[in-house]
């Protein structure tokens, strides 16, 4: 085509072809304009990176952290918070408030955290997140965190923390898992597995199986209905992820292992009231309560109260267990016009603790009935009788005497309550109660018995206590004179005793618990078996000096015997409490039950009982100073004893006789007489009267002169004190040994067996104890 001037033109171009090269200019600058947008939004990330690094370094060094200390506290690592600090790894909020709560700045590194550009969503999110929120006050745990970590990153990755209720499992868990998401790659996923539910049943592992699989992009109709194929897809769905799986509130080992991945990538958390113990390959964490510490910060944290000792009794209230100091928290919160005082007061009456920790939407009583009811019949009723035992632990035998039946069932069945957390085990072979389960067993399981079933049990216990109890006493003193005693037809299995050292063990380990429960005895009316436990326990108290209980158990005795209007019970317990308020030295006291117990033993025509109680007044006589009078008691004491053939009672008041020989300056005859008491000791087999008369064999020899002979009889008394579990005739002998190496004059040696004694058994009083007075000359 030509144009006017015959020039060869284009033909006109057609308006689609004249719009490309503006299409094109166009989505050219669009694509500029995005990657400068890109650009900046990059070094506008980066800055704020390097804000918050530098925030977080500065808070760091102003509270004396490394950065290894600081990976420490808060479980990041230590590489990771480095990247942090320079800015090249983005923070996030948990790591931000978890360093605000370590370093003391709350809101100083939210407030400069990045904020994440707004981009247009290509995909769905693939990596699913089904944790419940952290608590934000979390205090104590720190060991507990750190083997929760290590064993999710060891091989198997199987961890279970289980517990009692209330003590914060599920609490644990979910703040470790929140820690430990980042490292999954497909996330995190929480079920319920509703072991402690109230109002329904643990849920099937099926159905969870069920409800992950949809989750996990399976649709419902492919979802198998035989178990095994839907447990086979389950596996295989999970073949190739990343994934941390919580378990929470187990109830059995089965359900869990069902549920267990075979995906060595994938990492399993348990929570359960259970041990589960049956999961061999899992790493058991079994959660105590808080110790005090913690157990106040928690509280403080949660209502900004400041310290103080009312705060600590509240907490002690609560025993430790995050529960409830969560709900006494909430209650004082509740209440403005309250203070801590009068939550306190609260809390303090024993038998309301329960009722009041309870914050209308979580209650500790609820918490403890879901454990009970995972127990038998059986099971439960053994964890309420065992709410009538008031000691603070104890054996299979004390179970197997209140249930009434054999020491092989109530092994099992303290093993299931233990297993489940409603027991403790402070040792091998001894069980005992958390202080607020103890309560919870007593109000609510014992309570919903028949009153005659617990009585039963109760005189069973007694039964038990009283029957042991007078087999050790009997190895202890063998030659003592014991009441026949009567039992019922329902006899429990007794310890095996087969010496006075199994006989000792078994007072050492059980005697808190039998003092409470001679007590108890005389509140419920148990009148009998109060003043004979009292009776049997006399020896012991005597061998380790242990006066207050001596005293304490014999007072509510005499009680009981006056109840009973048993005037040999009430005598000879009158005689026994004298004893050991001369031995403790109250000597005014004891003189006057020792008054008292001849005018009863007389009102008897006891003339046994006469001739005890002047060989108990004739050791009063002496320690006050009136030796004449004392040793002519005591001899008359020794005529009877030796009349009626009682070489036992003889030798041990001819030992009394030579104590106050040498008190009036006639020390050789006393060594004599101290000499032919030991020779009588040991054909009985009287241990600690052996003991006795060695030491005071050689306190004669040290007057006599004869420090050679003194020192050796204070060194046979050592070894055998030592043999027969008798700390304070130990300490007797030690110090008359330095007694003789300072009258000898080595000075260096009676300080150094001076202080043995105080080792062995400090403050021996002088006014009963010779050695001791010469020792403070």
């Amino acid at each position: 085509m030509l144009d006017d001037h015959g020039l060869c033109a284009q033909p006109p171009a057609r308006s689609a072809d004249l719009a490309g090269p503006r299409v094109a200019s166009r989505r050219c600058g669009k694509a500029v304009r995005a990657a400068i947008l890109a650009i900046r939004q990059g070094w506008g990330l980066m800055n704020e990176r390097a804000t918050f690094g530098a925030e977080l370094r500065r808070l760091r060094r102003s509270a004396g952290l490394s950065l290894a200390e600081l990976a420490e506290r808060t479980h990041y690592s230590k590489g990771y918070l480095s990247k942090v600090e320079t800015g090249l790894a983005t923070p996030n909020p948990a790591l931000a408030a978890l360093c605000e709560s370590e370093l003391g700045a709350t809101g100083a590194l939210t407030a400069v955290l990045p904020q994440t550009p707004v981009r247009r969503r290509t995909r769905p999110d693939v990596r699913p997140s089904w944790l419940p929120a952290a608590a934000t006050v979390f205090t104590g745990r720190t060991t507990e965190v750190q083997a929760i970590r290590d064993a999710l990153e060891a091989d198997g990755g199987v961890c279970v923390v289980s517990g009692m209720s209330g003590v914060g499992k599920t609490e644990l868990a979910i703040r470790c898992a929140h820690r430990l998401e980042a490292g999954f790659a497909d996330g995190s996923l929480f079920v319920d597995l509703r072991g402690a539910s109230p109002d329904e049943q643990a849920t099937d592992p099926a159905a969870v199986q069920d409800r992950l699989l949809r989750v996990l992009d399976v649709p419902a109709d492919r979802i198998p209905a035989d178990p095994d194929d839907r447990a086979a897809l389950y596996r295989s769905r999970l073949r190739g992820r990343s994934l941390l799986l919580v378990l929470d509130n187990a109830a059995n080992a089965a359900q869990v292992r069902s549920l267990l991945p075979a995906e060595p990538k994938c990492r399993v958390l348990v929570t359960s009231r259970s041990r589960l113990s049956s999961l061999d390959d899992a790493r058991h964490i079994s959660l105590d309560p808080l110790d005090q510490p913690a157990a106040v910060e928690l509280f403080l944290s949660l209502t900004g109260c400041p310290p103080g000792e009312v705060v600590t009794r509240v907490v002690e209230h609560c025993a430790g267990l995050p529960l409830a100091i969560r709900i006494a928290a909430a209650r004082l919160r509740a209440h403005p016009s309250w203070d801590v005082g009068e939550l306190d007061r609260r809390l303090g009456a024993e038998a309301e603790r329960l009722g009041e920790l309870d914050d209308g939407e979580r209650s500790l009583f609820a918490a403890f009935q879901l454990s009970v009811r995972q127990l038998s019949l059986a099971e439960t009723r053994l964890f309420g009788l065992l709410a009538l035992y008031p000691g603070t632990d104890f054996d299979v035998h004390t179970a197997s005497s209140l249930a009434a039946v054999s020491l092989r069932e109530a092994d099992r069945q303290l093993e299931r309550l233990h297993d489940a957390y409603l027991l403790n085990q402070p040792e091998m072979d001894r069980y005992g109660f958390h202080d607020l389960l103890r309560v919870f067993a007593g109000e609510t399981v014992l309570a919903a018995l028949p009153a005659q079933e617990a009585s039963a049990a109760f005189r069973r216990l007694m039964d038990f206590a009283v029957r042991t109890a007078s087999q050790a006493d009997r190895l202890l003193a063998p030659q003592r004179f014991r009441p026949e005693i009567e039992f019922g037809p329902e006899v429990p299995e007794t310890v095996r005793l087969d010496d006075d050292d199994m006989a000792l063990g078994w007072f050492r380990t059980e005697w808190v618990g039998l003092v409470e429960l001679c007590r108890v005895a005389g509140e419920r009316g148990e009148h009998e078996r109060c003043w004979q436990l009292a009776f049997f326990l006399r020896s012991f108290f005597f061998t380790a000096k242990l006066w207050d209980p001596w005293i304490a158990t014999h007072r509510w005795a005499l009680r009981s015997a006056d109840e009973l209007g048993d005037t040999w019970a009430l005598a000879t317990t009158t005689a026994n409490l004298g004893i050991g308020l001369v031995d403790r030295g109250d000597l005014d006291e004891a003189s006057t039950c020792f008054g008292d117990a001849l005018v009863l033993y007389q009102r008897l025509g006891d003339v046994h009982g006469e001739n005890t109680a002047l060989a108990h007044s004739a050791w009063v006589d002496h320690y006050r100073g009136k030796h004449a009078v004392a040793l002519r008691d005591f001899q008359q004491a020794r005529d009877f004893y030796e009349r009626t053939g009682n070489r036992g009672n003889a030798a041990i008041t001819a030992r009394g006789s030579a104590l106050v020989l040498v008190a009036l300056g006639r020390a050789p005859e006393a060594a004599s007489l101290a000499a032919t008491t030991l020779t009588v000791f040991d054909e009985l087999k009287l241990d600690l009267d052996a003991t006795m008369a060695l030491n005071c064999l050689g306190w004669a020899w040290f007057h006599a002169g004869h420090h050679d002979r003194a020192r050796s009889a204070y060194r046979d008394a050592v070894d055998r004190a030592k043999a027969c579990g008798s700390t304070y005739e130990t300490a007797r002998a030690y110090t008359g040994m330095g007694n003789v190496a300072a009258a000898n004059g080595s000075a260096d040696l009676a300080r150094e067996l001076w202080h043995r004694a105080d080792q062995t058994h400090a403050g021996l009083d002088p006014v009963m104890v010779g050695e001791a007075r010469v020792r403070m000359a």
